[in-house]
């Protein structure tokens, strides 16, 4: 990540943890300067079916144009895992993946 990346996405999640969590603190910069993040009422959308899937945690990435789907929202879970749900382009789940190939409901 860039650096003018990693401030950004600093502040960000400065501002989501001093604001109290909705579950969703932010996906505006990704690992991949090549992947688009998901933004405006479509992040509040894709956040929120991917957090109605797992059932907990907070969004921390997202990507427009996944290889797996239309959307990807990276949710890290309350066991500190991180699951990968993909969306198709009405925010109808279409998979997932946890860390170590389980699924969101296979918590530990």
């Amino acid at each position: 990540m860039k650096r003018k990346g990693k401030w950004i996405l600093g502040v960000v999640l400065s501002a989501a943890l001093i604001g109290g969590g909705t579950g969703i603190a932010v996906a505006t910069s990704s690992g991949d300067d090549n992947e688009t993040p998901i933004s405006g009422p479509a992040l509040e959308k894709a956040s929120a079916a991917a957090l109605a899937h797992t059932g907990e945690g907070k969004v921390t990435d997202t990507e427009v144009g996944d290889e797996e789907g239309y959307y990807e929202v990276e949710v890290t879970l309350d066991n500190g895992k991180q699951a990968d749900v993909h969306l198709d382009k009405d925010f109808k789940v279409l998979g997932s993946k946890v860390d170590g190939g389980d699924r969101p409901s296979d918590k530990d």
